[in-house]
């Protein structure tokens, strides 16, 4: 009697294990990782917890961008304007930010991520839709998480203010495309594929408005 309640015990464990790992693969976050800051939350809210000694290097900017370069002056002159801002603090919400675009785009969901695009981009989105609704498609797509995410740079101008980033994210997902029919047509549900994106971000400085907004997308 106890080694059967014991095997049960262990089958039940396995069974609670599946489950939340399934879970974590068909929501819309990695369960594995640090849950993403929203877009809108970019902006840090709290104090940073170094100092930049003046005169000598901000690590909050040469952690990700090579000291002196055109990238690193142009996200200090950010900071000249809006001192609150933090490229680490950015980063984070950049991650959420892919999450949350390519996971809408693939449903078709644009409503939900409009505001946090561009006229261009959205237009662009609208269009792919539309093309693939036409033609009887549908994806089903699982986001497994961002594996590489890193900055690959950054301008800003200053007369109007306008900042752009460009963040290089690498993620593991699974992709399907159906037919009318039900037919795959595209992929497969087993076999899970590394999606490689340049996409950059735009904001105008020092205003109230927290949002970044996607304004170009790449490989």
């Amino acid at each position: 009697m106890n080694g059967s309640l014991i095997q049960l015990l262990v089958l039940a464990g396995i069974a609670i294990f599946l489950i939340l790992k399934l879970r974590s693969v068909l929501g819309t976050r990695d369960g594995f990782e640090r849950p993403p800051l929203p877009l809108e939350d970019v902006r840090p809210r709290i104090r940073r917890d170094f100092e930049v000694i003046e005169g000598g290097p901000d690590r909050d900017i040469t952690d990700h961008v090579a000291e002196g370069s055109d990238a690193a002056r142009a996200l200090a002159e950010m900071k000249k304007v809006e001192p609150a801002f933090a490229v680490g603090e950015f980063l984070q919400g950049a991650r959420g930010a892919y999450e949350m675009i390519l996971t809408a785009f693939e449903k078709g969901e644009l409503d939900r991520i409009r505001p946090f695009l561009s006229d261009e981009v959205a237009a662009s989105f609208a269009e792919a839709i539309a093309a693939r609704e036409a033609a009887g498609l549908t994806i089903e797509a699982n986001f497994l998480g961002i594996k590489e995410l890193t900055l690959h740079d950054a301008t800003f101008n200053p007369d109007s203010r306008m900042a752009e980033i460009s963040v290089r994210f690498a993620a593991d997902q699974t992709y399907v495309v159906r037919n009318k029919a039900g037919e795959i047509v595209e992929g497969s549900p087993r076999e899970v594929k590394k999606t490689r994106d340049t996409w950059t971000f735009a904001r105008r400085m020092g205003t109230d408005d927290p949002n970044w907004q996607l304004v170009a997308t790449g490989d």
